[in-house]
């Protein structure tokens, strides 16, 4: 074992028995110093006034004990260190100064033979503060540097000197993980000044670093920055490709969240920069506060994040129903660990047994549902049409029906802009459930509002694509793409179930509402972003050096290259910008009960061509490119 790890293991006292050799070896040190510069002759120094000299020393360490010097770890030394040890020196000079004023005046000091440290002159008593101040402080640092291990650090620089940056930079320094090299801020007056011995630089300064490869990562310190600004900002970075992180926001700060654990990978949501309205909190409450809600597909993502809400809002009561067993636990797990007086309550079923559905709406006394439990993967639910349309179709007929028996207050559909004349079976299966909504509301529906929400995707959900992208960049590539120009709606899960919530809130019965999904974004640049923001360089036709190679595999079987959220034009506004309401047409309950039975025969009979050919007639717009389930029941049967 080397010195180093021998001194890094050893018991806490022995290390503290080091630093306090170390310092009485520095005022030793000091002391003779100030004697040289006295001009006192050591050989007529006696042992009485030897003796008298070594009071300092003893006094200063058994000082400096009692404050506290030695429990800070010399490993991790820090301007507090520094401010500790200033403020024990100044406390030695002031008791000591005060104990020679009251040993003059109780035994007249001066009618004593003069003690050695009275003949040191002034100049030697600054020459021996100054000298033990050096030393100890010097000693530290150089322990500092030989003990920390920074060899394994990664070289960052902090975008962002400001109070956030400040403690980040702090923070690191006790880190193994990285090493801040520099600032970076746009405030002038900042601009060359150090924090911490890190400078602060102009952000030209940064392409520079970056392309010499002096740079591991960039670490964006700007809690308090705006959507749109922070958007800007990795647009400017992404150029320089070279790993960017996040640290979170005001809220994560407040809470003392400034840890290197804590830095988040730039994220779609980052890149979108979207501007998320303020939920109008009337609308939130109006279903949920003091209420029983149920939560259909309560493990999904949209699912969870209603149940979430749901509790934060103050539901009395909160029932959770999937039929995935570990996905409830989940979020009852979750939801279990906050202190809320909401009930919790987990049902494991199917939402096509409509049974069991009414039984627990009648059980519980369920005043709201929000019903999101449904198939949603677009290849899967081709290859498995018919799995589909008993989980879609008669999932949601099963729930509506329940609802409307046991007086349900209000039933909002999750739905989805696949619906819009859907080219794939799930997004059919999507549009027949809301026509089952528009049909019973008007013909069916006495007590109960039915409402449905249709909105794009979702970042992070369990079928975004974009999770597959990060995994792929870590995984050194490629990154698939299924088309150059395929095009899609994002917004974030909490702002999706808000918007829900809200929407559900102003139904009157048999409502669609639209969500304002802002603009569409193509897929490829969002994959080219996530690449140079994760420091990777993109390898194509420009660059055959780069690390990560983007390949496109094919619109998959019934995937859209864009999606629409209106079938037709007629649409108007309501209370809240984020949140429209269309109208459009559907079919009478009496029409679609036949089409429910041929659809149910059509499923008997395995007849996927069948099946196809009733979409293609009731559901407006539906176009299916392909269908491979043909190919698999024409095999299997």
């Amino acid at each position: 074992m080397n010195l180093k790890k021998k001194l890094l293991s050893t018991s806490r006292f022995n290390k503290k028995l080091i630093v306090l050799l170390n310092d009485f070896f520095c005022i030793c040190l000091a002391s003779i110093f100030a004697l040289i510069i006295s001009n006192i002759d050591f050989r007529l120094v006696n042992l009485e006034e030897s003796i008298s000299l070594i009071w300092i020393p003893v006094f200063c360490l058994v000082t400096f004990w009692y404050l506290g010097v030695y429990s800070s770890v010399v490993r991790y030394i820090d301007f507090s260190v520094i401010l500790i040890i200033g403020k024990a020196i100044i406390f030695v000079l002031i008791v000591n100064f005060v104990i020679k004023l009251l040993y003059i005046s109780i035994f007249n000091y001066f009618t004593f033979p003069r003690t050695l440290e009275s003949l040191v002159g002034i100049e030697g008593w600054l020459v021996g503060l100054v000298t033990f101040s050096f030393l100890i402080i010097a000693s530290r640092l150089m322990a500092h540097f030989y003990l920390s291990d920074r060899l394994s650090e990664k070289r960052v620089i902090i975008y962002g000197a400001g109070s956030a940056g400040i403690q980040l930079a702090s923070a690191l320094r006790v880190s193994k993980e990285m090493q801040p090299i520099a600032f970076i801020d746009r405030n002038p007056a900042l601009q060359g000044t150090y924090f911490g011995g890190v400078k602060v630089l102009h952000p030209k300064r940064l392409e520079k670093l970056c392309s010499r490869g002096g740079v591991d990562e960039v670490l964006i310190a700007m809690p308090s920055t705006s959507k749109t600004a922070l958007r800007e900002l990795l647009q400017e970075i992404e150029n320089y490709s070279v790993k960017v992180r996040i640290l979170p926001g005001v809220a994560e700060l407040a809470q003392g969240k400034i840890l290197v654990s804590e830095l988040k990978e730039v994220n779609i949501g980052d890149l979108l920069g979207r501007l998320e309205v303020g939920a109008h909190q009337d609308l939130i409450n109006n279903n949920i506060e003091n209420k029983v809600v149920l939560v259909t597909g309560a493990g999904g993502s949209i699912g969870s994040e209603i149940a979430r809400q749901s509790q934060q809002s103050g539901a009395r009561k909160l029932i959770l129903l999937d039929s995935n067993e570990y996905s409830l636990y989940a979020i009852q797990s979750e939801l279990d660990s906050f202190d809320c007086q909401t009930e919790i309550y987990s049902i494991l079923a199917n939402v096509t047994n409509q049974e069991r559905m009414e039984s627990v709406c009648k059980t519980f006394k369920v005043q709201t549902v929000y019903h999101a439990a449904a198939y949603k993967h677009v290849p899967l639910v081709e290859e498995n049409p018919f799995e589909a349309v008993f989980n879609n179709i008669w999932g949601t007929l099963s729930v509506s029906l329940a609802a409307i028996e046991t007086k349900v207050e209000t039933f909002v559909l999750i739905s989805t802009d696949k619906a819009v004349r859907p080219t794939n079976i799930m997004g059919a299966t999507k549009r027949f459930s809301e026509l089952i909504l528009q049909s019973l509301s008007v013909e069916k529906s006495k007590n109960t509002k039915m409402t449905m929400v249709r909105f794009g995707n979702v970042l992070g959900s369990s079928g975004s694509a974009i999770p597959l992208f990060q995994q792929q960049i870590k995984d050194g590539g490629p990154v698939t793409v299924t088309h150059p120009e395929v095009i899609r709606y994002f917004m974030s899960i909490p702002e999706a179930a808000e918007l829900v919530i809200q929407a559900g809130a102003m139904g009157k019965g048999g409502d669609v509402f639209v969500l304002d999904m802002g603009e569409p974004v193509k897929i490829l640049d969002l994959a080219k972003r996530l690449v140079k923001l994760s420091g990777m360089e993109l390898k194509d036709d420009n660059n055959k050096n780069g690390e990560i190679e983007i390949i496109f595999t094919g619109l998959r079987p019934g995937e859209k290259l864009f999606e629409e959220l209106l079938i037709g034009n007629k649409v108007s506004k309501t209370q809240h910008p984020q949140i429209l309401r269309a109208e459009e047409k559907f079919i009478i309950w009496k029409d679609l009960e036949v089409i429910l039975e041929d659809i149910k025969k059509a499923k008997s009979d395995h007849d996927i061509v069948g099946l196809r050919s009733i979409f293609k007639k009731n559901v407006a717009g539906f176009s299916p490119d392909k269908i491979i389930a043909d190919v698999i029941y024409n095999e299997t049967l």
